[in-house]
């Protein structure tokens, strides 16, 4: 009896140290972290429910992961480092030469170069580029592609193609770095290839169709799903979608099908689209249409990834998890859900809708690698108007540009520089600059001169400093980035202007709110002519208006240099040879930058009774109703922008107590209201 218990309790004693070691070894390989696998990226998870869970550290405790150096190809050798020589591009930054095509020349092929040529960065001297484009055949001819003269293994060029190419390269891309329509992840090189989207045929050359949402939070009875099918098709599911999986086998009735091209993108708050090479194409038409893209388990790169922030925009889940995904996408804050359908139109409109905006984004990253440190910060990237508007060479720092005070939650201080233009001037504007001068604000008094007869020798003595530029006779030498100008605000004035202190004073301050903005004293008016098929302009009175007259404006210096480096040239001389057509050229860029008319404050009849006769057209002056030759201008204009930017307004500032019966002394600009 006692032997039988004396085994029993050693076959016990046994089985437990047996049960303690196999539940030691799992213990000790969740305690013991592994290896990380050799050049795998390392960083925090972003997780789909990101939004639903609370978090319990401090915001100053949470690190953002530093800037990780480009990773090369798995296996591969070429990074950006080792396969781009960037002492090529010292001397003029990033130059760019095209390759002549050899045969006939593709409608996709033209628009191509058109995009190049038509950008700051184009050079008709293989010699003095820093890198050279090639273009990918459309059509394969069976025959092996000759190698380009410069080739020199692919160093310091760049394959392009805006859609997959349909056959494999006849030759060795070597060093080059290619540009690619939706590349597969597994032969994508981050920080050396470049991910393109992928455009349809049809997608125009600039302009483009604007985004379609126009709500951005839900509407009750508005599918929260549309599921993308292929041939471009898509098919809307209702607000009970949790027996309809995404893998093609619904046990309901999924809504009407909509299909596109056609009239009608998406109408839904998230679009799922799956991983696979087909669906790519859903991936605009969903950024266009302000439909949230959830991408299920992507097997290609998204475009243009090295610099957007896809997170912003963008879902990706996990294919495989779909009653999770839905239930998070059920339960996502509408906050969230706001700020991504807003982010999708912003990336769509700067730098998806058109081929134009796609090859001077790519130029641009290219350009950001050049520069290094010196290149766009992530929020001129990700934050309106887009880096292709935030010229890095005026300035790396954000809080110089007009556009992110509100995101930085400041506001443009100091004072502005009065820059009077004198076309035919033959006295010195002495009423004006004595106004002028005489407001708090001044900074200085720069007169750019541009008569064939020599400027004064003497000139008004004034308490703050007065310059004179030596202009070169054209109207567009107003808008040069002079260096003398010493303030980021500017007011722009003709010598024949007739402005009082008080109105200078109160529009500097309606600009310091609105610094991205023009602000303004007489307007014009834009408007659809049936009759002769096209846009015109006028100055009548009207209770709305889309121009403001740069005789008498604030503005944001870097709109001189947008105008000078930004614009193409055909639309300068244009400006130049209509003189009267540079106010709309100027409004039409500062409309088409911030997407938001001018401002207008009040303006003393008075001026308008005073003031010298009309001159030629073009002289200076407060010019009033723009001339017939000069009509068509805003047609050209259309055209060089592909679309019509100016946004009307029937928005007036006014000081506090404006016209109100009240006693003088309590108004503080007293004489907006009395000659």
């Amino acid at each position: 009896m006692q032997s039988w218990r004396r085994k029993s309790l050693w076959l016990a004693l046994l089985a437990s140290w047996l049960l303690i070691l196999l539940g030691l070894f799992p213990l000790l390989r969740l305690a013991v972290p592994t290896s990380p696998r050799a050049g795998a990226p390392q960083g925090w998870p972003r997780w789909l429910d990101t939004e639903l869970l609370q978090s319990f550290a401090k915001p100053g405790e949470l690190l953002e992961d530093g800037p990780r150096p480009p990773q090369a190809l798995r296996g591969g050798s070429c990074n950006w480092g080792a396969c781009f020589d960037t002492s090529k591009c010292r001397g003029g930054g990033l130059k760019v030469f095209v390759y002549p095509a050899a045969g006939p020349v593709s409608e996709t092929r033209r628009r191509i170069l058109a995009s190049v040529e038509g950008s700051r960065y184009h050079t008709l001297s293989a010699a003095e580029a820093c890198l050279l484009l090639l273009l990918s055949p459309d059509t394969s001819t069976g025959e092996r592609d000759p190698v380009p003269p410069q080739w020199d293994g692919g160093r310091n060029h760049l394959v392009l193609s805006l859609h997959p190419a349909p056959c494999p390269r006849t030759f060795q891309l070597g060093q080059a770095m290619v540009a690619e329509a939706s590349p597969t992840v597994d032969t994508f090189r981050p920080g050396f290839d470049v991910a393109l989207p992928l455009l349809p045929e049809a997608h125009p050359l600039r302009g483009g169709a604007p985004g379609q949402l126009r709500q951005h939070s839900p509407r009750p009875g508005v599918a929260l799903l549309a599921l993308a099918e292929d041939g471009g098709r898509w098919h809307v599911a209702g607000t009970d979608f949790s027996a309809c999986p995404w893998d093609g086998r619904c046990e309901q009735d999924r809504g009407p099908k909509q299909t596109h091209p056609g009239a009608t993108l998406p109408n839904a708050t998230f679009c799922l689209i799956p991983g696979r090479g087909p669906d790519v194409l859903h991936f605009l038409q969903a950024l266009q249409a302000g439909c949230i893209p959830v991408l299920l388990s992507p097997r290609w790169e998204l475009p243009f990834s090295e610099v957007i922030d896809w997170t912003k925009a963008a879902i990706v889940a996990d294919e495989r998890l779909p009653l999770q995904v839905l239930t998070a996408l059920q339960e996502m804050p509408l906050t969230r859900v706001l700020a991504l359908r807003q982010q999708t139109q912003f990336l769509w409109d700067a730098y998806f809708s058109s081929v134009e905006k796609v090859i001077h984004t790519t130029l641009e990253i290219i350009q950001d690698r050049i520069f290094g440190p010196s290149a766009h910060p992530s929020l001129l990237w990700n934050s309106p108007p887009g880096a292709i508007l935030a010229l890095p060479t005026f300035s790396p720092s954000p809080s110089d540009f007009p556009f992110y005070h509100l995101q930085q939650g400041s506001r443009p201080l100091g004072r502005f520089s009065a820059l009077i233009w004198g076309g035919a001037l033959g006295q010195p504007p002495l009423k004006l600059i004595q106004a002028v001068a005489g407001s708090e604000h001044c900074a200085q008094i720069l007169v750019l001169w541009s008569s064939e007869k020599p400027p004064p020798t003497r000139w008004p003595k004034t308490a703050v400093p007065l310059t004179v530029i030596d202009g070169h006779r054209k109207v567009s030498d107003r808008f040069f980035p002079y260096s003398a100008i010493s303030t980021d605000a500017i007011l722009s004035l003709d010598a024949h202007s007739s402005l009082s202190t008080s109105e200078v004073d109160f529009a500097f301050v309606v600009w310091q709110s609105f610094p991205e903005r023009m602000v303004g004293f007489l307007t014009w008016s834009h408007f659809w002519d049936e009759a002769r098929g096209g846009w015109g302009y006028t100055a009548k009175r009207t209770n709305e208006f889309s121009m403001v007259l740069t005789s008498a404006a604030f503005y944001h210096r870097y709109y001189h240099t947008l105008f000078t480096h930004a614009l193409p040239k055909a639309l300068r001389t244009l400006a130049d040879e209509a003189p009267t057509c540079v106010d709309v050229l100027m409004n039409f860029l500062v409309a088409s930058v911030t997407k938001l008319p001018p401002i207008k404050v009040p303006y003393g009849m008075w001026h308008q009774e005073a003031r010298p006769p009309p001159l030629e057209p073009g002289g200076p002056g407060l010019r009033q109703e723009p001339q017939p030759a000069a009509q068509n201008c805003i047609n050209q204009m259309a055209a060089g922008f592909g679309h019509m930017p100016l946004v009307s307004s029937r928005l007036r500032l006014d000081p506090v107590l404006f016209k109100d019966p009240v006693s003088v002394l309590r108004k503080k600009y007293r004489s907006l209201e009395k000659p």
